[in-house]
């Protein structure tokens, strides 16, 4: 006898294809092919679109991960340049969980973030530059308009955070934290099927924008862990 159709487990959706993670992977399948070494130049910006097909943003962003990692450099006038050799083996660090139980692995991945967040926004307020306090602001005021606009802003809110990361001037952090990002972004995207997830943490990115701009590490450190605790509490909430 057949098993009542409820009774079936779910085929889900997959996730939608990460651009970027795309781009990084195709730079390093050149990389590897053309056996470029250190110092060679990498194709222009516009050849990249163009043969990837991609837009200017998305290039962008990929080229941000490789600068991350230390392995190219971009000189003003000249072009972007291989530092050391990379692969699709080392450009990303791999992690694994039990991804069957979402509750956990959120709660797993939330315990590493709190204690990473919280010393690089104590780091980018310490670190930060009027140059890097400009660029937090700008993210900082995206994401409030299109927040006030649509109630959510997933992308602005990462951009304003990925700017702090880079206000540190350790690349680790934002290495540590993106590759968090990359592996379990399907479940951090809407966790639960819930658009307000986490929507209570919005009046504090503006507390610890804020702070970092007082230069105040410790301000900076109790307001990461507002918005930590705002998470911590939905993922338990929203998951009974």
């Amino acid at each position: 006898m057949k098993a009542p159709s409820s009774d079936r487990p779910i085929i889900r959706p997959l996730p939608a294809i990460d651009r970027a993670r795309q781009v990084t992977d195709a730079l390093a399948d050149y990389v590897q092919s053309a056996q470029l070494k250190a110092g060679d130049r990498l194709p222009a910006e516009r050849e990249l679109m163009s043969a990837l097909m991609v837009g200017r943003s998305t290039i962008r962003e990929a080229i941000r991960h490789f600068q991350a990692l230390g392995v190219i450099e971009t000189r003003k006038g000249s072009g972007t340049y291989l530092l050391k050799p990379v692969s699709k083996a080392t450009i990303h660090m791999p992690l694994s969980l039990d991804t069957g139980h979402l509750r956990d692995v959120l709660l797993q991945t939330l315990e590493v973030r709190r204690g990473i967040e919280c010393e690089a926004c104590m780091v980018a307020a310490r670190k930060r530059t009027d140059k890097d306090l400009i660029l937090i602001e700008q993210n900082l005021d995206a994401m409030e308009r299109v927040h006030i606009s649509k109630g959510t802003s997933g992308p602005e809110d990462l951009a304003f955070h990925l700017a702090i990361y880079d206000a540190t001037h350790n690349p680790l952090f934002r290495q540590l934290l993106e590759q968090m990002r990359e592996t379990f972004w399907q479940f951090w995207e809407h966790p639960f099927e819930r658009e307000d997830f986490a929507r209570r943490s919005f009046p504090f990115h503006r507390t610890l924008y804020n702070a970092i701009a007082a230069r105040d590490a410790e301000a900076a450190r109790e307001e990461t862990l507002k918005i930590l605790e705002v998470v911590e509490d939905d993922i338990k909430e929203m998951s009974k």
